[in-house]
């Protein structure tokens, strides 16, 4: 069932997220949930990149390609986000391996079949911009005008975080107004302030506010009040998680702010927000400083678009991504990415005293899946490599050294064992590092595939499910990976499960194996779930209405070779209530209708060689005029041809 409250939220000290004040409830250890450290290693786990190659034919159905842009510099995903505002378009900037020069660029759109490219906005040295791009009017007594907002995420030394706000009255000549602002703890110290991965604004009355996407910590709801763009002045944060949102009864334990929009509704300002694991939550903030928490929705289960197209029963995936309210607020609609169309069994030990013994996995966040593997198995002995950090003082072995050529059955694999963090542990001063790292230690010692443990936690009930952490993976020497739980990396070495912290100190004995210790065999196999989709909710009920995914995005025989098939946004018509409209990666440009009855494909769009659509607005005033941004090129300019009921 979806949940229902009416929840007063207290922003106190600014730090101390919020308290349920009308029920005077304690909030929730986050630390006893045993998922992510932080929304940044989140969010570095779910990098918007499909990376599979190919895409599906050209199509075009009711839909009319206006025009298009190819910006100056492009190369393979250089653009994020797009907004729109009068004549102009909003294209964000993202990092690439070639480039990590972040910013917008400014596109004239006043004649929609010849864009051009008139400026640039430069994000800070080292930053880039992705998801928070938006264009907007506003009144105030110290400001009237137009402003742009987007967000700062860093991708070099140097690099600033936080919001940046530019007075775009003049899109020809844009002014700063305020850069990297958010989140400092109170140091203002602009070096200090937490990366945001999306911002939107909105006026209410005299005052106008901006809430952030904080990836830095728990408390991940972060509002300014921008009413002086010049000066803005941060007047809450808020951990969502406090209402228990997410769904850990079925592995949705990575819960935590991605995407968010704020409309008038019924006279009252609701912030609409997607929470990855947690769904999607709605805020009353007609007073943003204390927002009263509405309600959230729950992921169906079984997971409802696999089993109406494949029959499959599987659990959901949860990765709430983004969402919109219909034009007359009787729905909203809901974006789910996904980019990995398989998961992977449990893994099984299949040799020893504990053969047939599983143990929960999950993915991890940039490594190449299980099913990448031409038989779609992980299987074989392993060896323990330790934490597998840069400058530790015991590296990762070769992989020949511990089984040499020829050594291994056909089909298997040489797999190492490398633990979390490290974190608190005395034996191990050079401290943590991200599992990238480990895996690009692994690939340079010669090995085909990480099983990932988790850490020391302290205590058995917090190692399920289990979480291995995420971050940058060497994109030209991807490794196969999966993440398990602590009590397997015991039992695949015969040891009797340990949970201690802090860590056990000198030599563990029988505790943990020792680096290059050869334990059982094991094994997993990868099974296909599809990707990422579409979800219809009734805004008042929460209640799930339908879902929609294209065909293609159910069929394993898409899974590979054709590009990402996952959603990632939806743009509701400002005019007409029953339409909305897809940037759907490389399944391209859709249109869908929706309602009561469920949601139903009226227009496609896919150009020859294919797209790669991230953001997707509908330009007001401009006779359904609908942008959408393709990583790879631009900008691309669309009107639906259908008729509309």
């Amino acid at each position: 069932m979806a949940k229902r409250y009416l929840v007063a939220l207290t922003a106190f000290a600014l730090t101390a997220g919020f308290a349920t004040a009308a029920t005077g409830a304690t909030p929730p250890d986050r630390s006893a949930r045993g998922a992510v450290d932080s929304p940044l290693e989140a969010h570095q786990g779910h990098s918007q990149d499909g990376g599979t190659g190919g895409h599906l034919p050209p199509a075009q159905s009711d839909v009319e390609l206006v025009g298009k842009l190819r910006v100056h510099d492009a190369e393979p995903g250089v653009i994020s986000d797009v907004s729109t505002h009068g004549d102009f378009a909003y294209l964000g900037r993202f990092a690439t391996g070639a480039s990590c020069n972040g910013g917008v660029y400014v596109v004239d759109i006043s004649d929609p079949s010849v864009p051009e490219e008139v400026g640039f906005i430069p994000a800070h040295a080292g930053s880039f911009v992705s998801e928070g791009v938006q264009a907007v009017g506003i009144r105030t007594k110290f400001f009237r005008g137009d402003i742009l907002v987007h967000n700062n995420e860093i991708c070099a030394d140097g690099g600033l975080g936080g919001m940046s706000i530019w007075d775009v009255s003049d899109p020809l000549n844009p002014q700063p107004l305020a850069e990297n602002v958010g989140d400092d703890d109170g140091t203002g110290d602009p070096a200090e302030v937490n990366q945001i991965h999306s911002a939107f604004a909105w006026q209410a009355g005299n005052h106008a506010y901006a809430v952030m996407v904080d990836d830095e910590e728990f408390e991940d709801v972060d509002i300014m009040d921008i009413t002086d763009p010049r000066h803005p002045v941060q007047i809450g944060e808020f951990d969502l998680n406090v209402f228990e949102v997410d769904q850990p009864d079925i592995g949705l334990v990575q819960s935590f702010l991605h995407d968010v929009v704020v409309k008038r509704v019924g006279g009252h300002f609701i912030m609409l927000l997607s929470y990855w694991d947690g769904g999607y939550i709605q805020l009353n903030v007609d007073d943003p400083a204390n927002p009263v928490f509405l309600g959230d929705t729950e992921f169906t289960n079984p997971d409802p678009e696999l089993l109406e197209q494949t029959g499959a029963e599987l659990t959901p995936e949860g990765n709430a991504h983004q969402a919109e309210f219909s034009r007359d607020n009787r729905f909203f609609l809901a974006a789910d990415e996904d980019f990995a169309p398989f998961r992977t069994s449990p893994l099984t030990i299949t040799t020893g005293p504990l053969a047939g013994n599983e143990y929960t996995t999950v993915p991890v966040g940039g490594a190449a899946p299980v099913a990448l593997l031409a038989d779609k198995k992980l299987n074989g002995p392993v060896a323990y490599g330790g934490y597998g950090c840069p400058g530790t003082s015991t590296p990762i072995p070769s992989a020949d050294s511990i089984f040499p050529p020829g050594s291994l059955e056909p089909g298997e694999e040489q797999i190492v064992v490398l633990q979390r963090g490290p974190s608190d542990d005395p034996n191990n001063p050079e401290g943590a590092c991200f599992p990238g790292e480990k895996a690009d230690n692994a690939t340079d010692a010669g090995w085909d595939a990480v099983v990932f443990v988790n850490r020391h936690l302290g205590d058995a009930a917090l190692d399920e499910p289990p979480f291995c952490g995420s971050g940058a993976f060497p994109g030209d020497e991807q490794i196969v990976a999966v993440c398990t739980t602590h009590t397997a990396f015991h039992e695949m070495f015969g040891r009797t499960p340990d949970f201690t912290v802090p860590y056990p100190l000198g030599d563990p004995g029988d505790l943990e194996p020792d680096i290059a210790e050869i334990g059982e065999e094991v094994e997993a196999t990868a099974i296909f779930d599809g990707w990422g989709y579409v979800h219809l909710f009734d805004a008042g009920s929460f209640q799930e209405v339908d879902t929609f995914a294209v065909p293609e995005a159910m069929d394993p025989s898409f899974a590979t070779d054709f590009g990402a098939l996952s959603v990632h946004e939806v743009a509701t018509d400002p005019k007409i209530s029953d339409l909305a409209y897809l940037s759907y990666y490389s399944a391209g440009f859709r249109v869908i209708r929706f309602g009561p009855s469920g949601i139903e494909e009226v227009g496609a769009f896919i150009d020859v060689g294919g797209n790669d659509f991230w953001g997707v607005e509908v330009a007001e005033g401009r006779g359904r005029l609908i942008l959408a941004s393709d990583r790879d090129s631009g900008l691309y300019l669309f009107r639906f041809t259908g008729q509309p009921h």
